[in-house]
C-alpha cells in the first residue's frame, strides 16, 4: 500500500475510534487524519499512518465526531441561575427574564458568544446553534457580534436570525422593548443571510430564520419567514409543542394545535427543526417524521422547567431527524453536550425500558442527527473521508473508568463525568489537554462579570 499523503493533524493510538458513518464504522486503535480541515483518512493499527504536521496522542481515549448542538441561546448566560426566576414554568420564567434580556446589546452578544461556545467546546461540542430573538431597540447588530465570537475561537457556528413580533399589547409575552415589526425582521434576515451564510460543504458559519414561537410572532411573520427561507434556501426553526400551556395557547388562539398550525404557515418541510418537540400527539409524530422535520431535544431544560419527557424514540422511528441542544443556559444553566447525551440515554431507558437507548443511540443523536437538522449530513457528525475535520478525544482513564474494560462506547456516557481532552474543529485543537486554545478567555471573563451584573441590577 502507498504511503498516505502528508496531513495537518492526526490523531493516533486511540483505544477506539467510533466514526458513526454509514456504516457505523469503529476502529480499535484508530487513527484519523485532517487535511486542510477535512478528514483525510482513518485507519487501524494495520493500515499506514501518514506523516503529519501536528500528531495528537489518543493512547486510552475513545475518539468520536465533534458533537452538534442544535438548540440553545447563548445570551442568556448572561442571567444564568437568575434567582427569581427558577420556580416557575416556562411562560413564568419568561415574563421574568424578558424585561432583564431588553439590555442586550453588541457586547452582551459578544461576550455571552465567546463565553457559550468556550463552555461547548470544553464539553466536546465543535458545531453550535444559537436561537437569539431578543434584538432591543439601540442594540446594534447582535447576530454580527456572535459571529464575531465563534470565528475568534474557530468553533462552526449557525446562528438563527431570532424574531418576536407580539409583544403584551398584542396578546403576546415579551415587552414592547425587545419587538420588532415584519418588515425590519425579515428584511434584517435578509441582510444576515447575504453577510454571513456561507453555503460550502466546509462552512464555518451559515444562517437560519427563527421567528420565536407561536406565542411571540404573528401568523403572517411565520408564513413570511417560510417564503423568505425558500427563496434564500436556508433553514427554518422556532419552538414548538415545548409545553402543555402551549398547546392550550394555540387551540384559545388559532384554534389549532401547535403541529396543525406550523403545517397552515408553511413550516412542515425538510427545511424545518424544531426546539423541544415534547407534545405532539401519535399522529403528529407521524406527520412530522413524514415531512423529515427535525427535533431538537432538551432534556435537561424539560427537567428543570417541568416541560415533559420528549417522544425521542417515537420521532425517530416515524423517520424524523433527531439532535439534541443544551437550551439556553438560564433554564437548563449548564451546557455540556456530553450531560445532554447521558441525560438523554437515561430518559430514553426510563421511557421504554433499559433496552430502547443505548450509548451509541445517544451518540448519533448527538451527533449524525444534529447533523441532519441543521442540514449538513455526511459534512458534520461523522467521521468519513471529505467530512469536516471535527472530532473529539475523550479520556477513558483515571478513577472514574476503573473496571470499564469491555465497551468504549458505553463507559463513555455510564462512567464519568466526562469533558473533552482535545475538540478539533476543521482540523484544528480549539481545546487542547481540556483547557481552551484561545488566550482571551480570562479577559472576557471578566467582561461577562461586568455585564452580568448591569443585566440583572
Amino acid at each position: 500500500m502507498d504511503t498516505p499523503a502528508r496531513a495537518d493533524l492526526l490523531v493516533a493510538d486511540a483505544e477506539l475510534v467510533t466514526t458513526v458513518d454509514d456504516a457505523r464504522r469503529e476502529i480499535p486503535g484508530g487513527w484519523v487524519a485532517v487535511t486542510d480541515g477535512a478528514i483525510s483518512g482513518l485507519g487501524g493499527p494495520a493500515d499506514p499512518e501518514p506523516d503529519a504536521a501536528r500528531r495528537v496522542d489518543a493512547r486510552g481515549c475513545l475518539v468520536t465526531p465533534g458533537l452538534v448542538n442544535t438548540h440553545h441561546h447563548l445570551y442568556q448566560n448572561l442571567t444564568r441561575a437568575f434567582a427569581p426566576a427558577l420556580t416557575g414554568g416556562l411562560f413564568d420564567w419568561l415574563v421574568t427574564l424578558y424585561p432583564l434580556w431588553a439590555r442586550l446589546d453588541e457586547e452582551a452578544a459578544y461576550v455571552s458568544a465567546y463565553v457559550g461556545l468556550t463552555e461547548l467546546a470544553l464539553g466536546g461540542c465543535t458545531t453550535s446553534t444559537d436561537h437569539l430573538y431578543v434584538h432591543p431597540r439601540g442594540g446594534g447588530d447582535l447576530i454580527s457580534a456572535e459571529v464575531a465570537a465563534a470565528r475568534d475561537l474557530g468553533i462552526r457556528f449557525h446562528p438563527t436570525r431570532g424574531s418576536m413580533s407580539l409583544s403584551v399589547k398584542d396578546g403576546g409575552l415579551p415587552p414592547d422593548s425587545v419587538v420588532q415589526d415584519d418588515d425590519e425582521i425579515l428584511a434584517d434576515s435578509a441582510r444576515l443571510v447575504d453577510l454571513h451564510h456561507d453555503r460550502s460543504p466546509l462552512a464555518m458559519t451559515r444562517i437560519a430564520l427563527a421567528p420565536c414561537s407561536p406565542f411571540s410572532v404573528s401568523t403572517e411573520l411565520m408564513s413570511r419567514t417560510a417564503e423568505l427561507a425558500g427563496q434564500l434556501d436556508v433553514r427554518l426553526h422556532t419552538h414548538l409543542c415545548e409545553t402543555q400551556d402551549e398547546d392550550a395557547f394555540c387551540l384559545e388562539t388559532f384554534g389549532r394545535r401547535p403541529v396543525d398550525y406550523l403545517s397552515d404557515v408553511g413550516w412542515m418541510t425538510d427545511r424545518t427543526w424544531l426546539a423541544h418537540v415534547v407534545w405532539p400527539s401519535p399522529d403528529e409524530v407521524e406527520r412530522l417524521g413524514a415531512a423529515r422535520v427535525g427535533a431538537a431535544h432538551c432534556p435537561s431544560s424539560n427537567m428543570i422547567l417541568g416541560s415533559g419527557l420528549s417522544p425521542v424514540g417515537e420521532l425517530r422511528a416515524a423517520g424524523a431527524p433527531v439532535g439534541l441542544g443544551v437550551d439556553g443556559s438560564a433554564s437548563a444553566d449548564s451546557a455540556s453536550l456530553w450531560l445532554e447525551a447521558r441525560t438523554a440515554m437515561l430518559q430514553g431507558k426510563l421511557r421504554h425500558g433499559a433496552g430502547s437507548m443505548s450509548a451509541r443511540d445517544a451518540l448519533e443523536i448527538a451527533t449524525r442527527g444534529g447533523a441532519a437538522c441543521l442540514g449538513r449530513a455526511g459534512e458534520i457528525g461523522e467521521l468519513s473521508v471529505g467530512a469536516c475535520g471535527d472530532l473529539v478525544v475523550w479520556p477513558l482513564t483515571g478513577p472514574a473508568f476503573a473496571g470499564a474494560l469491555s465497551d468504549p462506547v458505553e463507559a463513555w456516557l455510564r462512567c464519568g463525568p466526562v469533558a473533552a481532552r482535545h475538540t478539533v474543529v476543521n482540523g484544528r485543537l480549539v481545546v487542547a489537554d481540556g483547557v481552551p486554545v484561545h488566550p482571551g478567555l480570562d479577559e472576557q471573563l471578566a467582561v461577562h462579570r461586568r455585564v452580568s451584573e448591569r443585566l440583572q441590577a
